[in-house]
C-alpha cells in the first residue's frame, strides 16, 4: 500500500501534470473574462453601430458591473490556483531526500578520474590517504 502511495503521489506531483491543470483552469476562467467583454462591451457597441439599439447608462453600468464581476472572479481563481500550487510544491519537498554521494574524485597529482575509496592512483600509483601517508613514514622513520 505504501509503494502504490508513492507511486500516485510521483504521478499526481509531477510538474507536466501540475502545470497542465493549472492552464486548464485559467484557461476557463480567462474564457470567462472574454466572453464577459465580448457580451458587455463590443456586442453593445455593434449594436448601437448597425441596428441603432439605444442603451442609457443604467444598462452601460449594468455591462460594466458584469465584466467587473468576472474579472473579480478570475482574479480569485488566479489567487486560489497559486496557494494550491505553492501547497504542491512545499508537498512535493517533503521525504527523504536524495544525497549526492559522489562515487569518484580526481587524484591531485595527475587529475585522473578514480574511485571515491581509493588511497592509491591506479594511473600515477600516488598515495592519496593521509593515513596511508602517515604509516609509510613511521616504516620509513
Amino acid at each position: 500500500m505504501k509503494k502504490f502511495i508513492n507511486e500516485f503521489k510521483t504521478f499526481a506531483l509531477k510538474g507536466n501534470m501540475v502545470d497542465m491543470a493549472v492552464g486548464i483552469v485559467i484557461g476557463t476562467a480567462f474564457s470567462g473574462i472574454v466572453t464577459s467583454f465580448t457580451d458587455n462591451f463590443i456586442n453593445p457597441i455593434l449594436n448601437v453601430v448597425t441596428g441603432g439599439v439605444r442603451y442609457n447608462w443604467q444598462d452601460i453600468s449594468g455591462f460594466a458591473s458584469a465584466f467587473l464581476s468576472a474579472l473579480i472572479n478570475f482574479l480569485i481563481m488566479a489567487f486560489v490556483l497559486f496557494c494550491i500550487v505553492k501547497a504542491v510544491n512545499k508537498l512535493s519537498n517533503i521525504g527523504p531526500k536524495k544525497a549526492n554521494n559522489p562515487t569518484s574524485k580526481k587524484c591531485p597529482y595527475c587529475m585522473s578520474e578514480i574511485d571515491i575509496k581509493a588511497t592509491r592512483c591506479p594511473h600515477c600509483t600516488s598515495i592519496l590517504d593521509d593515513k596511508v601517508k602517515g604509516e609509510i613514514k613511521e616504516l620509513k622513520g
